[in-house]
């Protein structure tokens, strides 16, 4: 038994210590700033690399260097300072597909103490305007593309792109866009702008989240949460041995591609090639054309590289791929052996993380470790564990399931403007309840056995269901009606709906779906109609998913 500082004793195999119920990392532990007043944008930009190239776009093949960034990040700051007054605690919302300007935005924004919220591209104007009235920012970035998606929000925009848009095109809108990024960029302000204090306790981003429930919540994280997850990256990828280039297909508006691509992997001087949507051969070109060495993708993409290998080896050269990074979903034997089989070369990275963990709370570091088949990997360093009975609430020790609790410096502050859902999250001590019903094993890997969260994992997407049942009972045929995630080998899940037809309604599958596709960004929709009698429910009234996904999985 290793002895820790406090006086607690912990195996070192399984990372467990008996003394109080603990699973502790059995990694080394990051290394944090004490420096109190930092913020984010300038701890990553302080530390030394070697790096020239920090961003490729793959598809006009535009780069920028560190100076480039840095100088921009600077230049957009004071604008936003100066000029339009944003200052410390404000939200900016960010709607936009992947770019090499969506970094500089959000660096450029929490330099300043304001705070950054992300959407997806693909939500629907209700969906963004629900956020919108949350989470209630001064000013939006965007694309002349996704302008109609913001129309009724009276916001004050500035456009991402040089591009000249012709309003007509958008419906003769009446927008206040207040300038334009790339020209607020290139800006020489005679006079600077004065800096308020900054401290890592304060809130960097309020990103989007179902967390443990249905309804999507606005999670807050601090600029210390980020700063631990930079080092974390860091030191996984072992980045200060050398600069490596990352094909960034993860969207930037999520957690992992936001803490990842718009942040962490700058402070080592790494190369990042950006796609603005994925798309299989521009990502096999990039990696081919920029000889790049680590691949993040979610378990569909690394089937497909599975098997269509013959065809892409002909076409491109991927020899100077090292690692695959997969998220979303353990991977199985069959996948990993599959991989391993048509690319002997590269090596298999997985990882679990929430956005209320900002982004990691457990990883598989070499191919080894992803051989332990079904694991969500080993605790991030500095992190801790507890397993807990959802019924009596005692943490239990190795090989035991319960719900995953999991505490260290990257945990969320908690829900924005939601004490409710904080306090049912977060307890007293800083453990963030995770909704997954988990095991850790004698040599301390995780294992995800289900949910307890009732969310649906689309593509790695999350889908709450709640969200689609409320939408369903706005339907003038339907009277009740349940969402379940029903199992596809391609997509992970996909969200199935029971429904209950009012008396004499002939309403067809097609026009359920069809009603829900109008409403929900496109990995929402639904994709497969029963209609029942009724909906099985307990006695509080709770639907009886189990009962429905029992059902519908034993046609199978």
């Amino acid at each position: 038994m290793a002895q820790f500082s406090n006086g607690s004793t912990v195996d070192p195999r399984t990372g467990y210590s008996p003394a109080d119920s603990t699973f502790y990392s059995k990694r080394d532990p990051i290394p944090l700033p004490a420096n109190e007043a930092l913020d984010v944008t300038t701890f990553i930009s302080s530390r030394a690399h070697r790096g020239k190239i920090a961003f490729i776009d793959a598809t006009t093949g535009k780069q920028l260097t560190f100076s480039d960034v840095w100088n921009a990040v600077e230049s957009l700051a004071t604008c936003l300072s100066i000029d339009m007054g944003i200052h410390k605690g404000n939200v900016v919302l960010l709607l936009s597909p992947n770019s090499i300007y969506f970094p500089i935005v959000c660096l450029a924004v929490m330099s300043l103490g304001a705070i950054i919220t992300t959407t997806n591209p693909l939500n629907t104007p209700r969906e963004i305007n629900k956020q919108i009235k949350d989470s209630n920012p001064v000013i939006a970035f965007t694309i002349p593309e996704l302008l109609p998606k913001l129309v009724d929000s009276n916001l004050p925009i500035i456009l991402i792109n040089n591009q000249t848009i012709n309003l007509t095109q958008k419906g003769n809108f009446n927008f206040k866009i207040l300038g334009n990024l790339e020209k607020m960029i290139q800006k020489k302000h005679v006079q600077s702008r004065l800096k308020e204090r900054v401290t890592q306790d304060d809130t960097a981003t309020l990103l989007y989240s179902s967390g443990t429930t249905g309804a999507s919540k606005g999670v807050v994280s601090s600029h210390r949460n980020l700063i631990a997850m930079v080092q974390t990256i860091v030191g996984r990828f072992k980045l200060d041995e050398g600069e490596q280039t990352f094909i960034c297909t993860v969207p930037m508006f999520h957690i992992y591609g936001l803490a990842a691509f718009a942040a962490g992997l700058l402070a080592s001087g790494s190369t990042v090639v950006v796609l603005s949507k994925f798309e299989m051969d521009e990502m096999l070109l990039s990696i081919h054309k920029y000889k790049a060495t680590y691949l993040p993708l979610v378990p569909p993409i690394l089937v497909a590289l599975v098997n269509n290998a013959e065809v892409i080896k002909k076409k491109y050269d991927l020899s100077s791929l090292k690692k695959v990074l997969s998220g979303g979903a353990p991977l199985s034997k069959e996948v990993i052996e599959g991989f391993l089989e048509k690319y002997p070369s590269v090596t298999i990275l997985q990882g679990y993380g929430l956005t209320e963990s900002t982004g990691i709370g457990a990883s598989t570091d070499s191919l080894e470790e992803s051989r332990r088949y079904g694991t969500a990997g080993m605790l991030s360093p500095s992190m801790s564990a507890k397993i807990v009975d959802p019924e009596s609430g005692k943490a239990f020790p190795v090989n035991k399931t319960g719900e995953l609790w999991l505490r260290g410096p990257t945990i969320m502050k908690g829900y924005f403007s939601n004490e409710e859902a904080t306090a049912s999250t977060l307890d007293s001590e800083g453990w963030l309840r995770t909704g997954d019903l988990c095991y850790i094993d004698e040599d301390g890997f995780i294992f995800v056995v289900d949910r307890l969260k009732e969310l649906i994992k689309y593509k790695g997407y999350q889908v709450p269901p709640a969200e689609l049942e409320a939408l369903l009972l706005t339907h003038p045929e339907i009277s009740d009606a349940a969402v379940i995630p029903f199992p596809d080998k391609d997509v992970g899940q996909f969200p199935m709906a029971y429904v209950v037809r009012k008396s004499g309604s002939t309403l067809s599958e097609s026009a359920v779906m069809d009603f829900i596709a109008k409403q929900v960004a496109p990995y929402k929709r639904i994709r497969r109609v029963a209609f029942v009698a009724s909906i099985p429910k307990n006695p509080s009234g709770k639907i009886l998913r189990k009962d429905l996904i029992k059902l519908a999985t034993s046609k199978l």
